[in-house]
């Protein structure tokens, strides 16, 4: 797997509603795909209903050609109020490539990248002093 930098052609942010999310857990799930859910009941148990953001992290690439793009997605934990959560799933990359971005500005693009790595690498609330 190569890592997708904010510089390729293939970097996208993109902003999907939980119907799309589940419909590409499916799509992971038939095509033997590796990061994705256990099974759609899994995903709807975790995520709650609403629009997703997934960016590109890594691409798989067999025989000279990308077989799936592994996807970071941000999202709202079921049940937990306003807590969020993020995981990553495989997507195909037909499907990767129809799904409408949102970073088309490079100041949006670099705001979302931050929104992403502070979310992997974990945030917190914090009292001022």
């Amino acid at each position: 797997m190569s890592v997708v930098n904010l510089n390729d052609s293939d970097f996208r942010v993109c902003q999907v509603g939980f119907d799309v999310l589940l419909e590409i857990q499916s799509e992971a799930e038939e095509r033997g795909l590796s990061a994705r859910w256990n099974s759609v009941d899994a995903l709807r148990a975790q995520v709650a209903e609403g629009a997703v953001l997934l960016r590109p992290l890594m691409r798989e690439e067999r025989a000279g050609a990308v077989r799936a793009y592994r996807c970071l997605v941000l999202f709202a934990i079921e049940g937990g109020k306003s807590s969020g959560g993020i995981a990553t799933i495989d997507l195909d990359p037909v499907r990767f490539a129809s799904l409408v971005r949102i970073d088309r500005d490079s100041d949006v693009r670099m705001a979302l990248v931050r929104v992403f790595s502070l979310a992997v690498n974990g945030i917190s609330m914090v009292s001022k002093e």
